[in-house]
């Protein structure tokens, strides 16, 4: 028998895995030389795959016990992560890894207010603060209040992305909170993979090998092994922990991008960063 000590351990490591692979995706964004809806195209193709894997190692058919209603449902969350993914990586090319993670890393802000908006649930002081704190954080975070600069052009683009994740996110709340996590992250990427392929397809021939090898990267590491690290995780971590440490997928961005690509990040925007950041770690272990 695995002493609990071991098993919170491994799953503290798995979660950090799967936050460290959730936050180099941008790295492989800034890599790619193709298109960002040819790299979210490759990056489906190649993550759908490894879930067929899963699945069929599970013994678990996409389609098992799910309604038409439900597959609808989880075909509209995957055209809200197909926008996700393709504002994001405009976000990291544009502006940067730095700028494009940390416009994403707002979110939270926008899951609270829309809560309030869509589901007519009342913001708590804790939710007001939160909101106020990343809007500073931004503030700090842009380096030019002007759309001629390229990098708050991509942090225009970043907050977008984070904009488009939290819909996804409210409505994975209910299209697939009673559906096998595997099952909808397979749906979610056929349908990014059928919505990108009229674009997309007539260009593949036109991508290099090495942009196939990081999409592939893309698609296998940052999709599949971190989907799997972190749906393992969750069954022995706490909300509260698991939502901690996927806060900090900025800081694991850009850490790495300063040593890969030297983007250095200014004292403004890590005090920016750092605000966004506290606020997000602060309000989800308030909520749990």
């Amino acid at each position: 028998m695995m002493n609990i000590d071991v098993i919170r351990r491994r799953a503290l490591w798995q979660m950090h895995g799967a936050t460290v692979l959730f936050g180099i995706s941008g790295i492989f964004g800034k890599l790619i030389a193709s298109s960002a809806s040819m790299l979210v195209f490759g990056r489906s193709a190649f993550a759908l795959a490894a879930m067929s894997l899963l699945l069929l190692r599970l013994r678990r058919f996409p389609w098992q016990d799910l309604t038409v209603r439900g597959v609808v449902s989880l075909c509209a969350c995957g055209a809200l992560l197909c926008a996700h993914w393709v504002t994001f990586f405009i976000a990291v090319k544009v502006g940067g890894v730095a700028v494009g993670t940390l416009g994403f890393a707002c979110f939270p802000a926008f899951v609270a207010l829309l809560e309030g908006v869509l589901f007519r649930e009342k913001l708590t002081g804790a939710e007001y603060l939160l909101i106020a704190l990343v809007s500073i954080g931004l503030v700090l975070v842009t380096p030019d209040f002007s759309f001629d600069n390229r990098a708050t052009e991509g942090l225009m683009w970043g907050v977008l992305s984070g904009l488009i994740y939290a819909l996804l996110a409210l409505a994975n709340r209910r299209a697939a909170a009673s559906i096998n996590g595997g099952q909808v992250c397979w749906w979610q990427n056929l349908t990014v993979l059928v919505l990108l392929a009229p674009f997309c397809l007539r260009d593949v021939p036109a991508v290099s090998g090495i942009d196939w090898l990081w999409i592939a990267c893309l698609g296998l590491l940052c999709t599949g092994l971190a989907y799997s690290l972190f749906i393992n995780s969750l069954q022995v971590l706490k909300a509260r922990v698991a939502a901690m440490i996927i806060a900090l997928e900025p800081v694991y961005a850009i850490l790495v991008a300063w040593v890969l690509f030297h983007e250095t990040p200014s004292l403004r925007m890590v005090a920016g960063g750092a605000l966004i950041i506290f606020a997000v770690c602060w309000t989800a272990r308030r909520k749990s």
